[in-house]
């Protein structure tokens, strides 16, 4: 699939209306993986949290990556891809730069790509995707503000952005716009192998390509916990109990249960245990 073939994606904005990653996706983060190594290759993109840039200028917005394209020049790039989504239209803006890019582009997805950032993987000439790894496509998700009127005015706005999208998968899988459709109305996801098989990638990953210090919430950094935790914070997304008490017991270093490995760790963690608290009980 050459680039040039994609289609190109206009990016207008509207106010009161933002977009949000999904609770599944939050749930399913797993923010410890990523690429084993780049082999000294320094014409990598790293796209390895959520999509746009939040209040603390975390996040990967459009200019950070226009400003990464700039400074590589011409030629091929990689993009490692982690990302549960987040700003859909910052994700159409990046997928747009990556298709004017002047040089071959690979997306390696490491461990998810869902929402804006399958949008975003879409850009690639070649797409590989770790066996387990997964992408997740869907309509157009977002929270807005306003009256009834306003509201029916936003699901008009809306509808040629998930035209948009099908248009995109579909160039990519040559699935039809009906079945695609149907796929994104009701939230899909693909892990690796099925995403070959249906043409949203085109080849495995090699398991050394991956490191994951952590399979699941209990054993994530704490770096990695901190990470999470902040995008449950922003999102305000409810998470399982037992989602809880492994991302505070990744914050203190420890396994469920455990003791702080230190007086700042307690403090974290402390703090932590107060702001998930309140998150599960809204």
């Amino acid at each position: 699939m050459s680039l040039r073939d994609l289609p190109a994606v206009a990016v207008p904005t509207k106010p009161a209306v933002r977009t949000e990653v999904t609770e599944k996706a939050v749930n399913r983060w797993n923010p410890d993986v990523r690429a084993a190594s780049t082999g000294g290759d320094e014409r990598t993109l790293s796209i390895l949290e959520p999509i746009g840039e939040d209040w603390f200028g975390d996040g990967v917005s459009s200019k950070r990556i226009a400003a990464a394209l700039r400074h590589l020049g011409p030629g091929p790039v990689t993009a490692n891809v982690n990302s549960p989504g987040g700003d859909f239209f910052e994700g159409l803006t990046i997928y747009n730069l990556l298709r004017e890019h002047d040089g071959e582009v690979t997306i390696k997805i490491l461990g998810m790509a869902a929402s804006a950032a399958s949008i975003i993987a879409m850009a690639g000439d070649t797409i590989q995707m770790a066996r387990a790894s997964f992408m997740m496509i869907h309509n157009t998700w977002v929270l807005a503000a306003g009256d009834r009127h306003a509201f029916r005015d936003v699901a008009d706005w809306l509808e040629p952005f998930d035209q948009a999208a099908v248009s995109i998968y579909g160039a990519r899988t040559g699935i039809g716009e009906k079945e695609l459709g149907k796929m994104l109305d009701k939230e899909t996801w693909i892990g690796g192998d099925a995403a070959i098989d249906k043409g949203f990638a085109d080849s495995l990953l090699a398991s050394d390509e991956i490191a994951a210090e952590a399979q699941n919430a209990t054993e994530l950094s704490p770096k990695a916990a901190q990470k999470k935790l902040d995008l449950v914070l922003a999102t305000g997304n409810r998470i399982p109990k037992s989602e809880r008490r492994n991302l505070l017991a990744a914050l203190k270093g420890g396994k469920s249960g455990a003791a702080p490995t230190g007086t700042s760790g307690a403090a974290v963690s402390d703090l932590a245990q107060k702001a998930l608290d309140k998150i599960n009980s809204m």
